[in-house]
């Protein structure tokens, strides 16, 4: 990705609240195999951060801004000068803001630095609109600030352009990534192992979801579902893993409704575990009532489980309804029980293939690289982002 400066494009990326991000370590892996793009990072967080350690071990700076958001305005404050002072000893030709939380300062100390290209990826779309509508007009403001906005799924675009009143030519669309060696290998004997760990041996079908505990990924529409499909399928089992702030909530209308023997509350599983863990279920369940992406079921389907969905972020671009998997029409417990049925008078196997061809397609973590690329080098061509050498930029 190199220009008439005979140097790699420098693109600074700016993150807040995760000291690690797996997509980021992965698009650094791709960088820096290709050795056409020159990465920087900015991690705004409340301890050192574990990429403090991954990116200079592929050759990237990373640098750490102390941010605990807890505190957020008065964190967001502080960060604002620290972000504006790295990105002057830089001077990268790109700044690219992923969360809220850096995007607002970044976009803002990227223009007070004069960076010519200016970007962010919506990644929290829906939030501020559904539980704290004081700061939609932030969301506004960060559009202003950047020459262009990533949806990483229509559903976002949709939102953004006709909520947040982003000017529909400043919004591109590029998916997420993820690799897919990753999740379309499985180990049998791990499969094994998890079954005896959560008492699976004899019993099904199996359904699962991988989120946390919070209530707009949807657990209790998932328990409401669950009340009804054991009905008519005693043997049934729901796999909750992760753990989260509404856990106790939901461990308690578990035992409300008699489901103690139905559901199991795995905790976390270990990363390396989950494309096991996927191997296991006969579908996975996507219950959120709002989700710009929603990594977890893009990875079910890489990995050929056929998933039940809520109509909500990329599952709208990626599930073709009976087709690649099950798209409920509503956001409710009987909703998504009927979307169970459905699933399982269909060949459920044909339908994870299906899935997994749609998510090989869309979301292979090469697409990604390549419509982020495509997307940094089209950018130089808005009118006053020509690139100059930092040594003569002012």
């Amino acid at each position: 990705m190199s220009t008439s400066t005979n140097r790699p494009l420098h693109v600074m990326h700016i993150f807040a609240t995760s000291g690690s991000v797996p997509y980021l370590t992965w698009f650094a892996q791709h960088a820096q195999r290709d050795g056409d793009v020159r990465l920087s990072f900015l991690v705004m967080y409340h301890e050192r951060p574990a990429m403090m350690d991954e990116m200079p071990a592929m050759g990237f700076d990373c640098h750490w801004i102390r941010y605990d958001p807890r505190q957020r305005k008065r964190g967001l404050l502080k960060a604002l000068p620290w972000l504006w002072w790295h990105m002057m000893r830089a001077r990268p030709d790109v700044v690219h803001g992923h969360l809220f939380d850096d995007t607002l300062p970044g976009m803002i100390a990227a223009w007070f630095a004069r960076i010519r290209l200016r970007i962010y990826t919506r990644q929290d779309s829906g939030y501020h609109w559904n539980y704290a509508p004081r700061w939609v007009f932030l969301d506004r403001l960060v559009a202003r600030f950047a020459h262009k906005a990533v949806a990483c799924s229509n559903d976002v675009r949709a939102h953004m352009i006709g909520k947040e009143r982003v000017d529909p030519a400043k919004v591109a669309m590029v998916h997420h990534g993820i690799p897919p060696a990753r999740y379309t290998v499985r180990d049998e004997a791990t499969m094994d192992r998890l079954r005896r760990r959560f008492g699976l041996v004899g019993q099904g079908p199996v359904f699962g979801t991988l989120a946390r505990f919070i209530p707009w990924k949807g657990y209790t529409h998932i328990v409401d579902a669950a009340h009804i499909l054991v009905q008519h399928h005693p043997h049934a089992r729901f796999l909750f893993c992760g753990t989260g702030p509404q856990e106790e909530e939901i461990r308690a209308r578990v035992a409300e409704l008699g489901l103690h023997d139905h559901i199991i509350f795995t905790g976390w599983v270990d990363r390396d575990d989950v494309p096991s863990l996927f191997g296991i279920m006969d579908g996975y369940l996507h219950a959120a009532d709002h989700e710009p992406f929603g990594f977890v079921y893009a990875e079910a389907m890489m990995a050929g489980v056929p998933v039940v969905s809520t109509p909500t972020g990329a599952a709208l671009d990626a599930i073709e309804d009976g087709v690649s998997g099950i798209l409920v029409k509503e956001r409710s417990g009987k909703s998504l029980a009927e979307g169970v049925e459905r699933l399982l008078r269909m060949d459920g196997p044909l339908l994870g293939r299906n899935g997994r061809a749609i998510a090989l397609r869309l979301f292979d973590l090469e697409v990604m690289y390549r419509g982020y690329k495509d997307l940094y080098l089209g950018m130089l061509q808005l009118p006053g982002t020509e690139r100059r050498d930092p040594a003569t930029a002012p």
